[in-house]
């Protein structure tokens, strides 16, 4: 497996080995042993599948408190550009945000720590979209950021968005209250 560091803090994309022939492919989505050899050492509690027409898109979401998730992202069918907003307080990247191609084709995973807003754009004309959460869902400790808030300038490469009523009537990021705060992991 092919681990790529971005630069933000925290966030890495994985690349599995793919072992192919011409039955089609195979790879391990996930194994406990190796994703802790990366850091990753939370234990997945829910998983979670989408599925969406082209131009949707879904976020930025995330939880705060206990219910904090970390996620693990990936495409079973079609692509999608997955987007991670660092929302860290005192982070040197706060406000920042990165963005993927994730597909069934490149088979990349995201993972994306708590303290970071989440959402995705559809790219294909389908996608099925899976993630697996560090926490479970709670619908109390739930928050979302506005996706088109102008001071987060995301490109989400959509021209018609189809988006929830939720996502619509999101907070600002201006507005969002300081639940979550930096802890370098750098030596």
């Amino acid at each position: 497996m092919k681990v790529i560091k971005t630069e933000i803090e925290g966030l890495l994309i994985i690349e599995p080995d793919v072992f192919g022939d011409d039955r089609g492919y195979f790879f391990e989505g996930y194994r406990k042993n190796s994703y802790r050899e990366l850091g990753i050492e939370f234990e997945f509690v829910q998983d979670n599948i989408s599925k969406s027409q082209k131009g949707t898109i879904r976020g930025l979401h995330y939880q705060v408190g206990k219910s904090a998730q970390g996620k693990l992202c990936q495409v079973i069918y079609g692509k999608v550009l997955d987007v991670a907003l660092d929302i860290r307080f005192e982070s040197p990247t706060f406000g920042q945000y990165y963005s993927a191609v994730l597909s069934d084709k490149n088979k990349k995973q995201l993972w994306i720590p708590p303290g970071f807003a989440h959402g995705f754009s559809v790219l294909s004309t389908e996608t099925i979209f899976s993630y697996k959460c560090t926490e479970y869902y709670s619908k109390k400790d739930e928050r979302s950021i506005l996706f088109n808030d102008p001071e987060l300038n995301i490109d989400w490469k959509v021209d018609d968005p189809i988006v929830s009523e939720k996502d619509l009537t999101a907070k600002l990021f201006k507005d969002i209250e300081k639940d979550f705060s930096y802890k370098s992991t750098q030596p």
